[in-house]
């Protein structure tokens, strides 16, 4: 079975049994925990598998050809995390993303109007279901843990805080742009901490919509407002300019467009905070399921072509940290929250549907723990004076809205 071959070369790690359409087990790997065990139910599958892995096993999850006998998903998609380095070294792995790499460009081109149709896939899905996983704001990034707790709610908020400390807002009615506003939570909490007035756009339009409420029901429609709009129309001038878990659906053939607009919209003394899903390789590519089915058109970007395209924009990079982890344990909490509201989530879709995103959550976790995924917050300014010269003042900025936070609840 050319199928069994394979994964003999690549499976050195874990326990792992494959029992194929005729009955017949496989055995791989050292035999270390956890022991995973998956049935194939057709032949089919087990073409899809050899020829395209890395789509053809998120399929047939979803469809039922594939299903676990032992250990549960999480442990079969930690398994192939394992086994990630040696599964990308064998030569016919490598043809294939090759391959891949081939059609890059054209897999991430993300013009006006289609960047729309691509957002739409995945932000315009029902409202309800967002509600079951994400945090009370509906933060739909990586959270900030600091270590001393495990609450998801607070973690979002600690995220939108040390955003906000980076973006130097020392005075009320600072003009923000917040690109990719998602529904609204971080133009809303700016506003209300720091007095900002800020300008949200998005090309989602339940997020556009569930945006413009919340800030109606808050009283802050005077100075905070979301577009239904492309960030590349924007022509208005900015104070600061932030953009959370969007530059993901840039795309790399559109990175020199992005930051020579965001260029073009900061005033001379701005400063502007990018916060996005990055790598700690090489630029690369999508998964084929990934892409397919969750974010079409989106893409990882590597640090390296990112500082290259903000070089060619002839902007300053004025702060640079990793958040190595921190995905990692989001991830966790809304693979644990969808699940515990499952049945409401097979009310909304159907069994397919959930089987598609409990791969894509648990997937997007081990991808961080293992396969070289994480977050990078980059901060960029115009002049190199436009931000102090020590980091200092993020920590001090932190602390103050946090001793203020603790008194106005006595």
């Amino acid at each position: 079975m050319l199928l069994a071959r394979f994964l003999g070369a690549v499976i050195d790690q874990g326990d792992f049994t494959l029992i194929n359409s005729r009955g017949r087990a496989y055995n791989f790997g050292n035999g270390a925990a956890p022991r995973v065990a998956i049935r194939l139910h057709d032949r089919a599958t087990e073409r899809r598998l050899l020829i395209n892995p890395r789509l053809a096993a998120g399929e047939a999850y979803m469809d039922g050809t594939l299903t676990i006998e032992e250990g549960t998903l999480f442990d079969l998609i930690d398994l192939i995390g394992r086994n990630i380095e040696i599964f990308e070294r064998h030569w016919f792995s490598d043809f294939s993303a090759s391959l891949s790499r081939t059609f890059r460009y054209l897999q991430q081109y993300n013009p006006v109007g289609k960047a729309q149709k691509n957002v739409a896939h995945h932000y315009d899905l029902s409202d309800d279901l967002y509600d079951l996983f994400l945090d009370s704001d509906r933060q739909y990034s990586c959270a900030y843990f600091d270590g001393s707790h495990d609450d998801l709610d607070r973690a979002q908020m600690d995220k939108k805080r040390h955003i906000a400390a980076k973006l130097l807002l020392n005075e009320p009615g600072l003009k923000v742009l917040d690109i990719g506003s998602g529904w609204g939570g971080m133009g809303l909490y700016l506003a209300q901490e720091t007095g900002a007035d800020v300008t949200g756009v998005t090309l989602s339009t339940q997020q556009h919509k569930v945006s413009e409420k919340r800030a109606a029901d808050l009283g802050l429609s005077d100075r905070v407002r979301f577009k239904l709009q492309d960030y590349r129309d924007e022509t208005t001038a900015y104070d600061r300019i932030v953009s959370v878990g969007m530059f993901e659906h840039v795309g790399a053939v559109h990175y020199l467009e992005y930051f020579e607009k965001a260029r073009d919209l900061l005033k001379d003394d701005g400063v502007f905070l990018l916060h996005s899903i990055g790598r700690m390789e090489p630029p690369g590519v999508t998964n084929p399921w990934l892409r397919k089915y969750i974010f079409p058109g989106g893409y990882t970007p590597a640090l390296s072509e990112t500082l290259a395209a903000i070089e060619k924009a002839g902007l300053w990079v004025t702060d640079i940290e990793i958040l190595r982890l921190h995905y990692a344990d989001t991830l966790r909490h809304w693979y644990d929250r969808f699940m515990a509201q499952r049945e409401k989530a097979l009310e909304l879709y159907d069994e397919r549907f959930c089987r598609m995103w409990e791969f894509y959550l648990i997937g997007c976790e081990i991808s961080f723990r293992r396969m070289g995924q994480m977050v990078f917050q980059i901060q960029i300014a115009k002049r190199q004076d436009a931000v102090p010269l020590t980091r200092d003042y993020i920590r001090d900025w932190e602390q103050g809205v946090s001793v203020g936070a603790s008194k106005a609840a006595e």
